[in-house]
């Protein structure tokens, strides 16, 4: 019998008021690529903690090629050859890429030859990233991709990853599947986390599935369905959408010709973005991270409030200039990726982070001197808790207390219960389960129906699909003509991630030219 590269038994870890993983026990061999499956909150980030020595378990033992082993810290993982990707980036935001992965690995390697290494691993796997640039300009994406270079520069034996792909496109989720194929086949095990079920049945070869902290079953994916899947994590398939078609009403967001130099030396430029988007309708945005993505969403939130006047209007107000509170005032809601930091306040509870986006819990200065209500607060906030399945220990829990897609599920949950005009969400369901990710993208189509005008902005062109009438590609700060979803392939979305989208629009226009009479070109794309 091959000796198990890890071999967990009876592993129990307790928080006040939770269990987080209850007896659970976990064998993964060599070469062996293993799914970890649950829903958000069913202890699998902190099962994965545990064996890179972040968490100390309360009872259970740990087997690492055949030896009981007590990991005390991250580094004491790295020496054994266990490598980690977390799903919430561990960076330092004021240093370099190449600094940041210098952390890491040996003492006896200077920085240059770090460097180096970054961009031959770069360079071989086909993650791109600049060694040289700090971290707080880079995108999620790209720091992810900073995050899967740093493990792979330590040449694991067991390497985990926790939600690798949430914000990756279709073609960068291939390379990755090449490159972790090929590590396997060297006999590196892997220990996948994933709510993408179709991934993990691509992926993986065996899968603990995980729910409310216990072992539930174990299977090989290959063999299973999604729907099974589904099933075995969360007791019941997710509901199917209804995407009804509705006719457009009037245009709730107008960008004109917005372009916009970079504010520091690694962003991009905006030029000339024009696009619309109407009451009763969900406009996607694709794109490879970093292409834009970031600099287009401050600019509509009023983070950056360097736009040319007339450039951006909502209804018939120009908000090319108000900061987001007078956006809000125009009935425009956000939800940006970063969920801590930006989208809450880690140390405040759920209650008072409605604070950030809400002003009804705030008595007028005529009626109390602009007291915060804090009942009114906590009532709201037990709302959404409830209505949005948020597993929380309450309103008063610590929007840092929560796993992932839970906090995601609260953020989207307060800035839809405000009952937005126009609703702009940055990567809706990233990291969330496949039951959370319906529930969310129901509620999505829910405003839609309402008259809600929406726009996404997602790296999961399946999400894109399944919520957009029209879809847009934004590339090296440029954006496409819109493409309405019936048109729109996986294929063709893929070629115009790359900016290729002048002469397909050309070809169409060509194309619709010769059908005219006499071969004008009169179409529109």
């Amino acid at each position: 019998m091959t000796t198990p590269r890890l071999h967990l038994a009876g592993i129990t870890k307790s928080y006040p008021g939770v269990v987080a993983n209850s007896d659970v026990s976990l064998t993964v061999m060599p070469g062996e690529t293993h799914a970890v499956l649950g829903e958000n909150g069913a202890g699998k980030s902190t099962l994965m903690k545990i064996i890179y020595g972040s968490v100390k378990p309360d009872a259970g033992t740990v087997m690492f090629n055949g030896q009981p082993v007590h990991i005390r810290n991250p580094q004491e993982a790295r020496a054994l050859g266990i490598s980690m990707v977390f799903q919430h980036f561990s960076l330092f935001d004021t240093i370099t890429v190449a600094e940041n992965v210098w952390l890491g690995l040996s003492k006896r390697l200077s920085l240059v030859e770090v460097t180096h290494s970054i961009t031959a691993k770069a360079s071989e796997y086909g993650l791109d990233i600049d060694p040289g640039r700090p971290v707080h300009t880079l995108s999620v994406g790209e720091m992810q991709r900073v995050e899967i270079i740093r493990a792979l520069l330590t040449n694991p034996q067991l390497l985990i990853l926790d939600e690798p792909t949430s914000v990756l496109t279709p073609q960068a989720v291939e390379k990755l599947f090449v490159v972790l194929k090929k590590l396997a086949s060297e006999g590196c095990s892997i220990l996948y986390i994933s709510h993408k079920l179709h991934e993990i049945r691509e992926l993986c070869n065996a899968c603990t599935v995980l729910r409310g902290g216990k072992v539930t079953g174990v299977c090989n994916p290959a063999l299973e369905t999604n729907a099974s899947l589904s099933s075995m994590m969360i007791g019941a398939e997710p509901p199917q959408l209804t995407h009804r078609a509705l006719k457009a009403g009037a245009p709730v967001l107008r960008v004109q010709n917005l372009t916009l130099a970079r504010e520091d030396q690694f962003g991009v430029d905006l030029e000339g973005i024009s696009l619309e988007v109407r009451a009763g309708e969900v406009v996607g945005i694709a794109g490879v991270s970093g292409n834009g993505q970031k600099e287009l969403l401050y600019a509509l939130s009023g983070e950056d409030v360097r736009a040319s006047p007339g450039s951006i209007r909502i209804g018939e107000a120009d908000a090319s200039r108000l900061h987001p509170g007078g956006r809000r005032k125009l009935g425009l809601h956000f939800v940006p990726e970063e969920r801590l930091g930006r989208g809450a306040v880690p140390t405040l509870g759920l209650a008072h982070n409605l604070l950030l986006t809400r002003q009804e819990a705030i008595s007028h200065p005529r009626f109390g001197g602009g007291w915060i209500r804090v009942g009114h607060l906590e009532a709201q906030a037990a709302d959404i808790i409830r209505r949005f399945n948020v597993k929380a220990g309450g309103p008063r829990s610590a929007a840092r207390s929560l796993s992932g897609g839970n906090l995601q599920k609260f953020i989207v949950g307060r800035e839809i219960d405000a009952k937005p005009r126009l609703f702009i969400v940055s990567q809706p369901t990233w990291g969330v389960d496949v039951g959370a990710a319906a529930q969310i993208r129901g509620e999505i189509l829910a405003l839609r129906d309402a008259g809600c005008a929406v726009l996404v902005v997602s790296e999961e062109l399946d999400e894109l699909f399944e919520l957009s009438d029209r879809l847009h590609v934004i590339a090296r700060g440029r954006l496409s003509p819109s493409v309405p979803i019936a048109q729109a392939t996986v294929e063709r979305i893929g070629e115009w991630m790359s900016g290729l989208w002048h002469e397909a629009v050309q070809a169409h226009l060509d194309e619709m030219g010769d059908a005219q009479p006499g071969g004008g070109h009169h179409a529109q794309a």
